[in-house]
């Protein structure tokens, strides 16, 4: 490939509304930071047990069940705010003061005196975190066109991450200073970066297909036939059907969906299997956790960024199906380094090679994944299409990966490793079948309404 065609790739970044994810992704990233290190040193500062600590995980289940609000935030119009800034953006800047406030007022909470209200806060903040990416996620796949939909995830995961690690960081460097009230005070003010955002960008158009038509017809017909019912039970009846049920109807009727479902569960699996047993790989093998930590927050966070760059600009170069594949075939082959890294031993300069080619493939990947999973979903159902499709992806790479340590009890380092790359085989070839029966395309408007 020339320059000039690399060059002409590299421009979809300077377009406002990519430029734009970065910001947004800073503004989904940051409630994951808060709800990290800060928060638990928090808590261990303040006496609270062990054991109270590891139950506060049970705060982050919103984002686990992002598919079960999708529907309401995609299709409930909010009093004023929507009037205003129109569907998307009203739910996103509910979602974010909602977000500022939780955060400030967590910081005020007394976790040994109030552990509960603490626990409320910080579920408040995953709530309304959760329901703040179902919002993003959509409007990203609605105000960029297909070409820009790789670099928008490119972008959105690269300011995700310096969103997460930021907050993370600026939270405990200020705890050395500053009473965790302001700390909580001043991370709670950064969600002001993501309203800003969203007030000076434009709503997105909103959408009508031929199929959401159908869907809705079919909702019309359900009113009819249910005349027998109070009017208010069948509006009811008729605007779940709609919002929750037409989606999911939708994506069924598309010719191979059950492949394209198990392709999402699969796509990653190596990766995932990995990922689980690195750590303690690099413990065992004799590295130390400053070690571990150093290479990887010096190596790992920029090569991630630099790897999801670079797959924007692949995809934008080869399309996404291709630029899919070729994404997967190096973040598959990059496990095979650490069959390198089990036989050096544990050298610094072998793990810093280690985490840069497995980050860099991983962020390479991770950006291509994205783009594919956003060109899925049919504009008139975006926000729960891609909460779904997500949470299915969370939920198989959690239930598929649960078996990596004893997989890794049961065979040496270098062959786990091995079967790891294995285990990513089985997606690649279901892709390379999926690409020459039905690519993805996005559905063709037949209306679109700005209002």
């Amino acid at each position: 490939m020339s320059m000039d065609a690399w060059r002409a790739a590299a421009r979809v970044y300077l377009d406002r509304r990519v430029l734009s994810m970065w910001f947004l992704g800073f503004a989904s990233g940051l409630p994951f930071g808060v709800l990290a290190e800060p928060l638990t040193a928090w808590l261990a500062e303040s006496g609270v047990s062990k054991t109270e600590i590891g139950l506060f995980a049970l705060v982050s289940l919103p984002y686990s069940l992002k598919f079960l609000t999708a529907p309401w935030i995609d299709r409930m119009p909010l009093p004023v705010l929507t009037r205003w800034l129109g569907r998307r953006r009203g739910w996103a800047l509910l979602s974010q003061a909602v977000l500022l406030c939780a955060i400030a007022a967590m910081g005020f909470t007394d976790p040994v005196t109030s552990i509960a209200a603490t626990a409320a806060f910080a579920l408040a903040v995953a709530f309304a975190s959760a329901s703040q990416d179902v919002v993003i996620d959509a409007y990203r796949v609605e105000i960029l066109e297909e070409r820009q939909l790789a670099a928008g995830a490119a972008t959105a995961v690269f300011g995700w991450r310096i969103g997460q690690v930021g907050a993370a960081a600026v939270g405990l460097i200020l705890a050395e200073a500053l009473s965790w009230p302001v700390v909580f005070a001043i991370m709670a003010a950064m969600v002001v970066v993501g309203m800003i955002t969203v007030l000076i960008n434009p709503e997105p158009k909103q959408h009508i297909t031929r199929e959401s038509i159908e869907l809705q017809e079919r909702a019309e017909a359900f009113l009819e036939t249910k005349k027998h019912l109070p009017r208010a039970v069948a509006e009811a009846g008729a605007w779940i059907y709609a919002a929750a049920i037409c989606p999911f109807i939708e994506f069924m009727s598309r010719r191979g969906w059950l492949m394209i479902l198990l392709f999402i569960m699969l796509y990653k699996f190596g990766d995932a299997v990995l990922a689980v047993m690195k750590v303690p790989f690099f413990l065992e093998i004799g590295f130390t956790k400053t070690e571990i930590a150093e290479v990887v927050k010096l190596f790992g966070v920029a090569a991630t960024i630099g790897g999801g760059l670079l797959g924007g600009l692949l995809l934008a170069r080869m399309g996404i199906m291709w630029g899919l594949l070729v994404c997967g075939v190096l973040m598959a082959a990059s496990n095979l380094i650490f069959v390198a890294q089990a036989a050096v031993g544990p050298e610094v300069w072998m793990l810093a090679v280690t985490i840069a080619l497995e980050n860099i493939t991983t962020g390479m990947g991770t950006t291509a994944f994205v783009a594919y999973l956003s060109s899925l979903c049919n504009v008139a159902y975006t926000a729960t299409q891609y909460a779904l499709l997500t949470s299915l992806m969370a939920l198989s790479r959690t239930v598929l990966s649960s078996g990596a340590g004893w997989l890794a009890d049961q065979v040496d380092w270098s062959t786990f490793f091995v079967l790891s790359f294995v285990a990513a085989l089985p997606g690649l070839i279901l892709l390379i079948w999926m690409i020459r029966s039905f690519p993805p395309q996005r559905t063709a408007d037949l209306a679109a309404d700005p209002d």
